[in-house]
């Protein structure tokens, strides 16, 4: 049977790919897309949502619309520089046919854990606003919750919005610090392992020779992100492989290292955003939580070509 997967994004160019090969995994049931603000606004995020679930007939998938900002903090600048304004890489595309769900994401996370005890995964490849506000609404999702598998964090690598914290984190610690303290199954697949898995212009070629829906639009978008990465790592059309390794992930865990260790998120000053894993328990008695450390990358990456590429 297929494992029944509730995805909470800010599509979002690399969201859009992880998007896509969920919805193209047999061995995943996307059972709903909850949308947060990051990488653009959160009605753009809403928007290219709905046109996610449109794109290749899997309308039927209920997307919520949630945070348009952090729990605490004022959101300093959204990610639209990368992804660009629309999040979809300034092409502009249709409006979607759809209608958003009318819950707000958090209520909509809360009622679909309660339909399916035991059997949701949670993956949030955004900043953890919804997440935690669900958590904050019903804490006890938190006993029915199959697993968290998150996109963000770095444990033993350097950050990519600041020198120490990883963007998704960042834009809101205080939502993040409660969703890995709340005792539940977490999952981070962060950079330590997403900026070694790296789909190079050779790489990317071959999948847009493919031809279908999916790839079309990635061809579409993904120049915008290929800028960012020339400009700010000198990756020369390398982009790396961030949302798209928590799918790969449930697909293939085998293809990761795995280290467990409890992690604390700092939530305020220049060090805010930052992933600290507490090897030696010196900061208390918190559970810990499953931290990718290592990747065999070609492996993921022929394993998201096969998704796409069908």
């Amino acid at each position: 049977m297929p494992r029944k997967i509730l995805i909470d994004a800010d599509p979002g160019i690399d969201d859009t790919l992880a998007i896509l090969a969920a919805l193209r995994a047999p061995e995943l049931d996307v059972v709903g897309l909850s949308i947060v603000f990051g990488n653009a606004d959160v009605d753009s995020c809403a928007l290219n949502g709905l046109r996610l679930v449109e794109l290749e007939g899997n309308d039927h998938i209920p997307v919520a619309r949630g945070c348009g900002q952090a729990l605490i903090i004022p959101t300093e600048e959204l990610g639209t520089h990368v992804h660009g304004l629309d999040g979809m890489g300034n092409t502009n595309p249709p409006l979607p046919h759809g209608q958003l769900d009318s819950r707000h994401a958090a209520e909509f996370i809360v009622d679909m854990v309660k339909a399916y005890p035991g059997e949701i995964t949670l993956v949030p490849v955004g900043p953890l606003t919804n997440i935690g506000l669900a958590l904050r609404l019903e804490p006890k999702i938190a006993n029915l919750v199959k697993e968290v598998v998150l996109m963000g964090g770095n444990a033993y690598v350097p950050g990519n919005i600041s020198p120490v914290a990883e963007a998704n984190i960042y834009h809101d610690p205080h939502a993040a610090e409660i969703v890995f303290s709340a005792g539940w199954p977490v999952t981070m697949v962060g950079l330590d392992v997403t900026t070694k898995t790296r789909m190079t212009p050779d790489y990317l070629s071959r999948l847009y020779a493919a031809g279908n829906p999916a790839v079309q639009l990635l061809e579409r978008i993904h120049p915008c992100y290929k800028a960012y990465f020339d400009k700010h790592y000198n990756l020369q059309g390398t982009i790396h492989t961030h949302d798209p390794s928590t799918i790969a992930y449930l697909l293939a865990p085998q293809f990761y290292t795995v280290e467990k260790v409890p992690v604390h998120v700092e939530t305020e000053g220049k060090c805010a955003g930052q992933t600290v894993p507490d090897k030696q328990h010196q900061w208390g008695d918190r559970p810990p939580v499953n931290v990718l450390v290592d990747v065999d990358e070609p492996a993921v990456l022929q394993l998201l070509f096969d998704l796409l590429s069908k």
